[in-house]
Order: structure tokens, then C-alpha cells, then sequence
């Protein structure tokens, strides 16, 4: 097909189908000979390309979704990103990452990479992620996706769609929905990296243990101590970093713990997770 023959009129339907920009649908169309479909296969490998050229970028910027069904017993948390602020807040951007939330609440899959393998529209979301580095330019990914499942399911979105918090309860009610707003907040602002004690990863608290008798010694204390010393250290970061013995955000008097008691006393965290970005 000649430039002649190659209307605006095609060139806009092969841009509706696609999002590419309207050169590179013209220039993909002139390659294809006015073929639809190959124009489309051209495009997709253009966005290949990119992403290729790509791989060491960095995607620092994006938007993290969090959704909850319609029952409220199952919740998701899917995180998009890019590499610039500018287009992580395009609404094209938002909506895509919008539509793979909405497929992931359908089929509910069960993990990162069971999720790209799913179809959106006609591709994969995988497939969907390289036409979206060919129509914007940049690097594209989908890098968290996190599910909870409860008898209440509670989602915090961040002003800013940067931070998103997910807490799973053992209850349901106004009242319980009420203090779980207030507990997927505060997971938000103090990112804790467990819901009690007993539920720190082995690793980290060795971890934590050792930088404690680090510092002890590096204080000179002595031998004798280090060890009681290290566990005084312990507990301070089981208090500012186990959701349920942090001082609650709205009220430095009590811990999170007390403030569910308060609310009933058989009410319990069941889950709890955390997405950021940026």
C-alpha cells in the first residue's frame, strides 16, 4: 500500500486498537502494506524492542490498586510501575493498571507470574505490558501483587496511590469495619513488618539480634550483659515494628492490641500486607 492509500481514517482505527502514536501506526501500516494485523504484530515487536533497551531502567514511579470484592472477604493489592511521575499519573496509565486489578479480582491467580499469563483482551497481560512500552516509551511492569482472605477484608489507598495496606479480620460488623479502616491506616504509616511477635521472620530477628550485640559492644558494654542487653533491643523492635504492639497512631495511650480489645475482645488481625513504591 502507497502513502497515498494509507487514509487518516485507518491510521486512527489502528491507534484506537493499539494506543500506539499516530506516526509510528502510520509507519507500521506502510511496512504492513495497509495488513491490520501485522501492523499490530509490528508495533508489539517495536514494543519488545523496548523493552529489551529497557531492562536496566529503573521504574521507580508507578501507582499501587487496591481493591476489595463484593462480599468483602477478598482483597488485592496490584502495583504497576514506570519510570516517571509524568506517566504514572496519565490516566490511560492509571486505567490500564486499573483493568489488570479488575482481572486479578476475576480469576483471583496465584501469583505475579500466574497473573501476566492471564488474558487481558486479546494478549496476555504479559504481551499487554510490552504494547504498553511501545505506545508509552517506557519501562513498564507489573512487580507486586499481594491477596488477602478473611472474614473482613479491609484496603487502605495512600493519597497518592503510592502506598497501599491490606488487613484481613476474623469479623465483620460496623463497628469492626470501623477499627480496621483505622488499622490499615496505621499499617500504612508504620509499616510494620508483622502483625505480632511470634510472626517475625526468623531471619530478621537474627538479624535485628546481631545489630543489637553489635552496638552494645560497640557502646562497651560489658560481655556479661551484651546478651540481656541485645534482648532489651528486641523488644523495642517488636514495639515499633509488630503491628499489634505498636502505639496506636490515633491514640499514644494504648498499643494497636488494646485498641481491638477495645473494640471486642475476640477481635484478631488474621492478615496483613503492605505495597510501596517510590
Amino acid at each position: 500500500m502507497s502513502t497515498s492509500t494509507i487514509s487518516a481514517s485507518d491510521v486512527n482505527k489502528l491507534r484506537q486498537q493499539t494506543g500506539a502514536g499516530m506516526m509510528d501506526c502510520k509507519k507500521a501500516l506502510m511496512e504492513s502494506n495497509g495488513d491490520f494485523e501485522a501492523a499490530i504484530d509490528i508495533l508489539r515487536k517495536k514494543g519488545q524492542k523496548i523493552a529489551a533497551n529497557r531492562q536496566d531502567r529503573e521504574a521507580k514511579e508507578g501507582y499501587v490498586f487496591g481493591k476489595v470484592s463484593s462480599d468483602g472477604k477478598n482483597g488485592i493489592i496490584v502495583a504497576v510501575c514506570c519510570e516517571t511521575d509524568f506517566v504514572a499519573k496519565n490516566q490511560d496509565f492509571i486505567k490500564y493498571g486499573e483493568s489488570i486489578l479488575d482481572l486479578a479480582m476475576a480469576k483471583k491467580p496465584a501469583g505475579i507470574e500466574d497473573l501476566k499469563n492471564l488474558s487481558l483482551g486479546n494478549v496476555t497481560v504479559a504481551q499487554s505490558l510490552l504494547d504498553q512500552m511501545g505506545k508509552i516509551g517506557e519501562k513498564i511492569d507489573v512487580v507486586d501483587y499481594q491477596t488477602v482472605s478473611a472474614e473482613k477484608v479491609i484496603v487502605y489507598n495512600h493519597p497518592g496511590n503510592k502506598l497501599t495496606s491490606m488487613i484481613g479480620l476474623n469479623m465483620s460488623g460496623a463497628k469492626v469495619e470501623e477499627a480496621g479502616k483505622d488499622i490499615a491506616m496505621q499499617a500504612a504509616a508504620m509499616a510494620p513488618v508483622a502483625i505480632d511477635k511470634d510472626d517475625v521472620d526468623t531471619r530478621t530477628l537474627e538479624r535485628e539480634l546481631e545489630i543489637a550485640k553489635d552496638q552494645a559492644r560497640q557502646e562497651g558494654k560489658p560481655e556479661n550483659m551484651i546478651e540481656k542487653i541485645a534482648q532489651g533491643k528486641i523488644n523495642r523492635f517488636y514495639t515499633d515494628y509488630t503491628l499489634l504492639n505498636q502505639t496506636f497512631i490515633k491514640d499514644d495511650k494504648k498499643t494497636v492490641r488494646q485498641y481491638l480489645e477495645g473494640t471486642d475482645r475476640n477481635l484478631k488481625v488474621t492478615a496483613m500486607k503492605r505495597v510501596k513504591i517510590g
